[in-house]
């Protein structure tokens, strides 16, 4: 057993030894179907703290021949795979942290140097008789195989850190010429893993490592269900330690990947171990790592922000991402970087984006506090009030807060259509999330409810309906509810209920708009 060559079990015996640890042993049967074929070289990228180490030290307790891990495996899900015996503990694994290489060294070229020397190192203790004092790491390799006819498993864990850290192109070339070589049409590789954040580097539209098949959070099948926690084990994690299912949901899922439900996983630890719900993932990231992007304002790239603040999705062109934290130069760039950092998730049906869970949404407004966004600041700050208001019956105020957020961000409103007006209503609304749903154009059957607050489970709060009108009475609106029977379809929801009807008029002598409101309640 060495540092870096056929390392033993420990690392992944300490994960199953955990008080949580949830079984994801299956991704080694996916892998199993692709060593030693053309499509043996995988690189999958999560966001951080999503179990990429943890997935990296499994696979090489399940491959490396320094390892008798028959035993480790056996209560796990692989056992029962057809090939789970015919590849374990069969190969030579070169298994490492390229990250820790990158923080001794002052240059990649210095890293590559530095990398190999320990790598041929630890790698003569085995196999000194076919190594040469002048071979280099590549040659180290080819010698090894020839004679023992026996390939290599790679398993890189944060291989983009290079591209994370380095700005200089020409050095971020220089990495990835030498991954090509190392891996590209080598017969010594039987499998290469490579765990990071970002997708493979792009120049153009080419990769720069083109052998490698890509696996993300803008997709990422068969590896999907992998990615994070699914819904059903989640749930069991919740019945098991006695805490909230909706409640978890509302945190920690959100997560869209090939239409699976994805869960926070580290929250969902955390959450449970510690019996309460607030944000800990984000705790463990960077601030710099959302504010920075976000205050970029390509092409409109806060308005943006502020209309998923408010609950909208957002149409995004993820394929000129460069893949690396540096060559950023449209909205559409900032963008696919948040959503492989998990700050946003990705719709690849819509192609379009979203904020995923409160826990995210509260790292948005804790970045926006600082400045250059009062104007939707002011909106969240007074959406408490104005939920209060709406259950009251307040009209006036309900009128006079959606009128002010109105007036404060047309840099969002076109003052066109309902449709705009309801993204500034569930901004003026924003705390509503917290004991509601809230689904804009709810069908039903009859046309479109334009925005419905349904109570969540264990809330005990009435339901609303909202109807938007431009240059109407408002009394209009809360009989396109009655007539058009929207209450009728809130299925799930009796009791009383809140009908809210909100106009707004444009006064043709001045640029302002007046906005009124009117309340009823009825029960169903």
């Amino acid at each position: 057993m060495g540092l870096y060559l056929n390392q033993n079990n420990t690392m992944f015996q300490e994960a199953v030894n955990s008080e949580i640890y949830v079984d994801k042993t299956l991704l080694i049967k996916e892998l199993n179907k692709i060593v030693c074929t053309s499509d043996k070289y995988v690189c999958i990228s999560r966001p951080r703290r999503f179990g990429k180490s943890m997935a990296a030290n499994m696979l090489t307790a399940y491959y490396s021949k320094g390892a008798d891990s028959k035993e480790l495996f056996t209560p796990y899900k692989i056992s029962h795979a057809e090939s789970f015996e015919t590849y374990l503990n069969k190969y030579n694994v070169i298994s490492f942290d390229m990250q820790k290489f990158l923080v001794k060294t002052k240059s990649v070229e210095e890293m590559l140097e530095f990398m190999e020397k320990k790598l041929i190192k630890d790698i003569n203790k085995e196999y000194s008789e076919f190594i040469d004092q002048d071979d280099d790491l590549i040659s180290v390799f080819e010698n090894i195989f020839i004679e023992t006819e026996n390939p290599f498993v790679f398993i890189i864990d944060e291989w983009d850190c290079v591209l994370r850290y380095c700005s200089s192109e020409s050095e971020q070339k220089k990495y990835l010429d030498y991954l090509y070589a190392l891996f590209k049409g080598q017969p010594y590789v039987a499998l290469a893993y490579m765990t990071g954040i970002l997708p493979i580097k792009k120049y153009g539209v080419h990769s720069a490592l083109n052998m490698f098949n890509e696996y993300s959070m803008e997709g990422a099948y068969p590896f999907s269900e992998f990615t994070g926690f699914t819904e059903q084990e989640t749930e069991a994690l919740c019945l098991e330690y006695k805490i909230d299912l909706i409640e978890a949901k509302k945190w920690y899922n959100g997560y869209n990947v090939d239409d699976i439900s994805i869960y926070n996983p580290r929250s969902v630890v955390d959450a449970c171990r510690r019996k309460r719900f607030t944000n800990y993932w984000t705790q463990t990231e960077t601030y710099e790592a959302l504010k920075t992007p976000i205050q970029l304002n390509f092409d409109g790239l806060k308005e943006k922000i502020e209309k998923m603040l408010a609950g909208d999705k957002i149409g995004v062109n993820t394929a000129k991402f460069q893949n690396d934290m540096t060559s950023m130069k449209s909205a559409d760039d900032i963008l696919t970087l948040l959503i492989h950092l998990g700050y946003l998730t990705y719709d690849f049906n819509t192609k379009s984006c979203h904020i995923p869970n409160m826990e995210v949404q509260q790292e948005f407004i804790n970045c926006i506090e600082d400045g250059g966004w009062e104007q939707v600041m002011n909106a969240i700050n007074q959406s408490e009030e104005c939920l209060k208001a709406t259950l009251s019956g307040d009209e006036e105020t309900v009128a006079r807060i959606v009128e002010q957020t109105h007036q404060e961000n047309t840099s969002i409103i076109k003052y066109n259509d309902e449709n705009a007006l309801a993204c500034v209503v569930t901004l003026a609304f924003y705390t509503a999330r917290n004991q509601y749903e809230i689904i804009r154009a709810l069908p039903t059957g009859k046309g479109y409810a334009d925005i419905a607050f349904l109570p969540r489970p264990n809330e005990n709060v009435h339901a609303i309906v909202v109807e938007l009108k431009k240059e109407q009475d408002t009394s209009i609106a809360l009989e396109q509810i009655k007539n058009r029977q929207y209450v009728e379809k809130l299925l799930d929801y009796s009791g009383e209920i809140i009908l809210v009807g909100i106009n707004y008029t444009t006064d043709p002598d001045t640029d302002y708009k007046k906005h009124t409101c009117k309340i009823e309640r009825i029960t169903k």
